[in-house]
């Protein structure tokens, strides 16, 4: 069982602590899924290189706050992609903390994970009341 955090070509920023998403982490898996957790691994990056990958491996020709590739079958496998440049553009837009919006970007990609979908208005509006819930337990 692993989560681990790497920096592509972002830093993770020095305000970060990974308990507490460690944490949120595990309790979303307990939650939601009754798969067991193998790895995940959280990508600090710039908008570009997630573009990159955006368009490289989906075929899409925009900018993204995340990418989770989700390799699960058994277990709860994944790597995120986060771009830092997009969590920063979001909080200052959103006018929220640049934390709590980088919480918000992991437990979206977390939730990805144990099967939530956002790609209606009704499916978002869940999957966003999940990210409320679970943001409130970091």
């Amino acid at each position: 069982m692993s989560i681990q955090f790497f920096e592509e070509d972002r830093n993770i920023p020095y305000f970060f602590r990974k308990k507490p998403v460690y944490e949120c982490i595990k309790k979303i898996l307990c939650i939601e899924s009754n798969k067991k957790l193998e790895f995940i691994h959280i990508i600090f990056c710039s908008d570009e290189y997630v573009l990159d990958i955006n368009k490289t491996y989906l075929q899409h020709d925009y900018y993204t706050d995340i990418i989770t590739f989700d390799y699960s079958t058994t277990h709860i496998e994944s790597d995120m992609y986060i771009s830092f440049d997009r969590i920063v553009e979001n909080a200052q837009h959103n006018s929220v903390l640049l934390l709590s919006e980088i919480h918000r970007v992991i437990i979206h990609g977390v939730l990805h994970l144990v099967g939530y979908d956002d790609s209606t208005p009704e499916l978002k509006k869940i999957m966003t009341e999940k990210e409320n819930y679970y943001l409130d337990l970091i």
